[in-house]
């Protein structure tokens, strides 16, 4: 009995000596920190991805990426060539090709721009037909789509983006000349509103369109409130091609109406027919000078062709300063005499956060 309470009594002490050990291992001391919470408490992790993207967005700064189709001494399009085919320079610098791809079959966002203006009255049916053809040839079903803006004292979307192309035809057969000219405004609003943002392809393919522009008109501008400069300068930002077709008819002749002529036969280009063909050949497109619809038809089959079969290079300028000076473009394929390359001429040196527009990976045609 005796025994039995001697080891109650040793039990006991052991277990009040204990207590405090489990107490202490439990319990936090009066100088231990509380570590654990400091990593949830601490802002560096929601900085972390700011900083990540705030370095992205200075490496896209400066990249410049170039759309460009190669044709033969008989205008016929090349889409063979390799990387080392071809050589580049900013300015007078030769520079290194970072990034270069072809780009083949991709949907085509298309903005048809029809001047309604009173100095193309008498034509607006030639714009009409002109228009509906593109679309009929060029648009593809559930892969390409098109918007329709028409300008005169100001520019209005009158069909938003759609790949229907008899939605469009309703839409472009309604319209009606009166007003001013606003070429330059119509160019700017629908590179900004339109073409910096194109519906994304259906389905989980890549975010890569091919943006144009087809601007029918007479390119007489006289109420725009932002300049030629500007227009070019926003297309290529968005790296928009643009196909202009004069209504232009001054250059013809009563022997040079027959439709059965190529409708690049205009010898005489007037002050408008100049200032089309500056917006296409600054933005890498080209310029018609049609009289009949029937003019174009062809040339509507080598437009579609040319968007589907083009190359794509881009690099990191070495002379790149963000000074919003222009820098002129040349791309050259010094083993193949007498091919041509058409693409934009060049780029204005400025920082693509001061452009109300989305950047796009390289392979979609970013620029700066």
């Amino acid at each position: 009995m005796q025994m039995r309470r001697i080891i109650s009594s040793i039990f006991l002490v052991l277990a009040l000596l204990l207590l405090p050990l489990t107490d202490r291992a439990q319990q936090p001391t009066s100088d231990s920190k509380p570590q654990a919470p400091a990593p949830a408490q601490s802002p560096a992790p929601k900085q972390e991805p700011a900083q990540q993207s705030d370095q992205t967005i200075k490496s896209v700064v400066n990249l410049v990426d170039v759309l460009f189709t190669v044709l033969n001494r008989r205008n016929k399009l090349v889409p063979e060539l390799e990387k080392s085919d071809f050589k580049i320079w900013d300015d007078k610098y030769p520079q290194e090709i970072r990034y270069f791809s072809k780009q083949s079959d991709l949907p085509l966002r298309i903005g048809m721009l029809l001047d309604t203006s009173n100095s193309i009255r008498d034509r607006i049916k030639f714009e009409q037909d002109a228009s509906i053809n593109f679309l009929f040839s060029v648009l593809r079903r559930n892969k390409d789509e098109a918007f329709v803006m028409t300008f005169d004292d100001e520019p209005q979307i009158v069909q938003a983006f759609t790949g229907d192309a008899g939605a469009l035809r309703d839409q472009i057969t309604k319209t009606r000349a009166g007003g001013g000219t606003a070429i330059y405004d119509a160019i700017y609003e629908a590179c900004v509103k339109e073409l910096s943002h194109p519906p994304r392809p259906p389905g989980d393919q890549p975010d890569v369109v091919r943006r144009v522009m087809i601007l029918i008109s007479d390119g007489e501008d006289n109420l725009s409130t932002h300049t030629r400069s500007d227009a070019i300068e926003m297309a290529q930002r968005t790296s928009v091609v643009i196909y202009t077709i004069s209504t232009s008819t001054q250059w013809v002749s009563l022997s040079q109406t027959d439709p059965s002529k190529l409708g690049d036969r205009k010898y005489h280009l007037t002050d408008g027919d100049k200032i089309l063909q500056e917006l296409a050949e600054e933005t890498g497109g080209r310029a018609f000078f049609p009289y009949h619809v029937d003019d174009l038809d062809q040339s509507f089959q080598d437009i579609g062709d040319e968007l589907r079969n083009q190359y794509s290079i881009a690099y990191l300028p070495t002379n790149y300063v963000l000074d919003g000076r222009y820098h002129k473009i040349r791309i050259e394929v010094p083993e193949h005499k007498g091919y041509q390359v058409r693409a934009r001429r060049g780029y204005f040196a400025r920082a693509n956060a001061n452009v109300p527009v989305t950047p796009t990976p390289p392979a979609g045609g970013t620029i700066q």
